[in-house]
């Protein structure tokens, strides 16, 4: 079954008395949505904010719109098609002089490129910071294994009864600290994990929907080229296209000198947007959390 497979919601777009209601198409609602932040944008900036002479009194705050269409070096009707929600070719290189024309910060960037469905080319990079609280939740944590893993699953952070399911990361290049890197090619993670295919399956689904907000980041694209060379599992599955959310659930691993671990494991978002997660594996019974107390003790 895919993994991106919903059911059809048999009400929408129903009006009252069963008659069928006009429902606005996505790519028309996110141009409509477009249009407003444009505007918004435009009108609280003033004139002398970005170096233009002030004349004549004007009907509407903020700027006018042939006043962006020249900072940004782009026609006036051109322009004028954009605020008004006109289905119109959107180049990357114009989104970007209108979003500096428009003194637009980091996070109205993204949001100006992901209504217009275009790539960034020059994203907002996700912080790979690991603060001394962070770390310190994570050896609190112990004995249970706890990690922090990006939305490129790299491994930033880990405690050390992590190392019982990963190995010696800091033995490893930090290029190879990758948790979908470890379950295709040969390493530790994949040794110890029991049902393996499904997992995998599971962490390509959740990549490829993660990459959606990362397709124009040269991080992203080199761990896909590198993981298609490396292994044909992971090619094969790349090729079936499936997506999946980020969840909880349920990881087992036979882990020499302990036996059989299982449990769940719980992300927790770092902040607020969905990129780096404290992710915690608690034991599902008495056999592993024993197990555990006795790795601990070694």
């Amino acid at each position: 079954m895919s993994l991106s497979t919903a059911p059809a919601d048999p009400v929408a777009g129903i009006g009252a008395g069963g008659r069928s209601a006009p429902v606005e198409a996505p790519a028309e609602a996110r141009r409509h949505e477009l249009a407003a932040f444009l505007r918004s944008r435009r009108e609280r900036i003033a004139p002398e904010q970005v170096g233009l002479p002030v004349t004549g009194r004007r009907r509407t705050p903020g700027l006018r719109r042939e006043e962006v269409a020249q900072l940004a070096a782009v026609g006036v009707t051109w322009y004028t098609w954009l605020e008004q929600g006109r289905a119109i070719q959107v180049s990357v290189q114009v989104l970007d002089a209108v979003a500096r024309a428009l003194l637009l910060d980091r996070n109205e960037r993204a949001h100006l490129f992901a209504l217009a469905g275009a790539d960034d080319p020059s994203p907002v990079q996700e912080c790979a910071t690991v603060t001394p609280a962070v770390r310190l939740m994570l050896d609190q944590f112990g004995p249970m294994p706890a990690a922090v893993v990006n939305s490129r699953y790299d491994i930033l952070a880990h405690n050390h009864a992590y190392t019982h399911l990963a190995g010696d990361l800091e033995a490893q290049p930090f290029e190879d600290r990758n948790l979908l890197w470890m379950a295709f090619t040969p390493s530790r993670f994949q040794d110890v994990l029991v049902d393996v295919e499904v997992e995998r399956e599971g962490m390509v689904a959740r990549f490829r929907s993660a990459m959606a907000d990362h397709s124009a980041e040269p991080a992203w694209k080199a761990l896909v080229a590198r993981l298609r060379q490396a292994s044909p599992d992971f090619e094969a599955a790349w090729a079936r296209h499936e997506v999946a959310r980020p969840g909880n659930g349920v990881k087992r691993f036979l882990v020499p000198g302990a036996g059989l671990l299982s449990f769940d494991y719980t992300g927790l978002w770092l902040g607020p947007r969905a990129g780096s997660r404290m992710v915690v594996y608690t034991p599902r019974c008495e056999e592993t959390r024993e197990r555990l107390a006795l790795l601990a003790a070694r």
